[in-house]
């Protein structure tokens, strides 16, 4: 008997358990606006150089009193446009004529001389009020300062998958997921008052850490409360208030469309997040694991009493508890790290493919969620449609975790989103309705992707290591948001070149896949042990290797650090 034996007894999926999800699933509603944020605060509204305040009268009229400016007296032509980036060091009346058909040049036909923005940009203020691009002109020579301020978001997202996915297995998964909703509340709230772009970008860098931190601790606390036969809806559930957030998220968006206001509306709330998260309760393995058996029988009787099972909470014992958990406890007792990851073969296997499906996954949804405005709609409209397209997609993959299994569900929909993106490459540009149906479809299905990957990695590896290695999944998972903003540029040497990528990518993923063991309807993994024991070869207990065991018993031979100060020798950070 196991420790899923043990929830099933005090009610299963009960009362407790209802609230539980509810309470970690609710601030999912702002999780997206978060990693989507800048889509609209740093949104690029339509803009050109400022003109002169005046004119010579040698020059022409008094600007100041023309009701229409003479644009094209000013602003030379970029093919059928306007120039976004330069002026005529002098105006060209001539150019303001109705029948004037050169793109620039004075009376005679000979070039007119331009310059960058002496006096500043001008910004159409329809879509955005206030953007951190209006504010600080990012745009042309320093446009590339807004990739990298989301460049740098997703780098403290990164840093808080390291960071804060070991320190929980070492403090625990409710200290830092309450930690993590007050760092995500202050600095959040406080990037709205940055007076400059590097404080802004230092104050989004230690933000996207609390994110991390609040999205594994959270996933975690989830799983290890959760019934084995309850875990996908559970998870399911939770993916949906991610989805519904996204179509959220362009509602406040459009009902304010001043970048500083918006910052404050998406991270405020996090602070009642702060105050109910008190309430939540330590996972009961994670205590016994630690060697605090004492408080996981205190949780579990609160958990039996809120169920309706006071019965099973007078009968519950500390001894009941440990021999329910008896491998559990002995395997407790060696020091693990990053490395046990990669240290025995079935681990070994399931690591390297785990990290092409993370690192896949983000890659393409941030490629295709993260450049809303080249699709020639409104912005807040095509934010809405990619987020209720993951309703119907995040529900058949529900259905089919369910019935299919998990390895052929995330298979598919990686193999199916590269599909998509293989595509776009062919439909050509003019057809621009095709074009953004089908990325459309693809970001639906790589949302369904992180879907999957999130319940599946947690299923995967062992309770001794399951935040490590979610936190090592998310780190690659962020290592690929990181890189899909750069892949963008590379339309500039060939149209077609960034779908090739993200779509190689997708499919490669969607191989490795293939290669991961079947968790269905199984029970979570307590030690290394158990995952080496299965091997991936199903779900029957197999024979460890002579050598597996050796290593199995030099590890638990490891001397245990001062319980003091470690508890019962859990491992070390990295």
């Amino acid at each position: 008997m196991g420790f899923s034996d043990l929830l099933d007894e005090i009610g299963g999926f009960g009362r407790f358990q209802f609230l539980h999800v509810a309470l970690l699933s609710v601030p999912s509603l702002l999780m997206a606006s978060q990693n989507l944020l800048q889509n609209f605060t740093a949104g690029i509204p339509e803009h050109r150089c400022s003109l002169p305040n005046r004119t010579s009268p040698a020059a022409g009229p008094n600007l100041s009193l023309s009701p229409e400016p003479p644009l094209r007296a000013f602003l030379p032509l970029e093919g059928a446009k306007l120039s976004r980036c330069r002026r005529y060091t002098e105006a060209q009346w001539h150019l303001w004529a109705a029948n004037a058909s050169r793109p620039f040049g004075d009376a005679n036909g000979t070039e007119a001389a331009t310059e960058p923005c002496p006096d500043g940009w001008t910004y159409d203020r329809t879509e955005f009020t206030a953007t951190i691009v209006s504010e600080w002109d990012l745009v042309c020579t320093l446009r590339p300062l807004k990739q990298m301020s989301q460049t740098i978001y997703m780098g403290g997202v990164l840093t808080g998958a390291i960071v804060f996915g070991g320190l929980s297995d070492k403090f625990g998964r409710r200290a830092l997921l309450i930690w993590s909703y007050f760092q995500l509340a202050t600095l959040g709230t406080c990037t709205a008052l940055s007076p400059s772009y590097i404080v802004f970008c230092t104050l989004r860098f230690l933000t996207g850490m609390a994110v991390s931190g609040v999205i594994l601790n959270a996933v975690s606390l989830k799983m290890e409360w959760i019934p084995t036969k309850s875990r996908t809806l559970a998870g399911s559930i939770s993916s949906f208030f991610f989805t519904f957030g996204q179509m959220l998220l362009a509602g406040i968006a459009y009902s304010l469309r001043d970048w500083r206001r918006l910052q404050v509306a998406v991270s405020a709330p996090f602070f009642l997040c702060f105050l109910f998260s008190w309430w939540l309760s330590e996972s009961a393995r994670w205590l016994v694991l630690r060697g605090q058996a004492e408080q996981a029988l205190g949780a579990l009787r609160k958990v039996a009493r809120i169920n309706g099972k006071p019965e099973q909470a007078r009968k519950m014992t500390q001894e009941t508890l440990e021999s329910h958990m008896h491998k559990e406890i002995q395997s407790s007792k060696a020091i693990y790290t990053v490395w046990d990851l990669l240290r025995t073969p079935s681990l070994r296997r399931i690591s390297v493919c785990l990290t092409a499906v993370w690192f896949s996954t983000s890659f393409a949804y941030y490629g295709l969620a993260m450049d809303l405005q080249k699709f020639g709609v409104s912005i807040y409209l095509i934010q809405v449609i990619f987020g209720a397209i993951d309703f119907p997609a995040k529900l058949i993959t529900t259905l089919s975790m369910g019935y299919l299994g998990r390895r052929v569900t995330q298979a598919a929909c990686l193999l199916l989103s590269a599909a998509t993106i293989f595509a776009n490459i062919f439909v050509p540009t003019d057809m621009q309705a095709v074009r953004t149906t089908l990325a459309v479809l693809g970001k639906g299905l790589t949302s369904s992707s992180f879907t999957c990957v999130y319940l599946y990695t947690g299923e995967l590896y062992p309770t001794v290591i399951r935040q490590t290695g979610l936190g090592f999944g998310s780190t690659m998972a962020r290592v690929g948001s990181m890189a899909a903003p750069a892949v963008l540029m590379l339309d500039e040497y060939l149209p077609a070149l960034p779908g090739l990528v993200y779509g190689g990518a997708a499919l490669l993923a969607g191989v490795f896949a293939f290669f991961l063991p079947e968790t269905l309807d199984a029970p979570l993994p307590d030690t290394i042990e158990d995952v080496e024991q299965k091997g991936g070869r199903g779900s029957a207990a197999l024979e460890v290797e002579p050598e597996l065991q050796k290593n199995m018993l030099a590890m638990r031979q490891v001397k245990p650090v001062d319980e003091a100060r470690m508890g019962s020798g859990v491992k070390e950070v990295l």
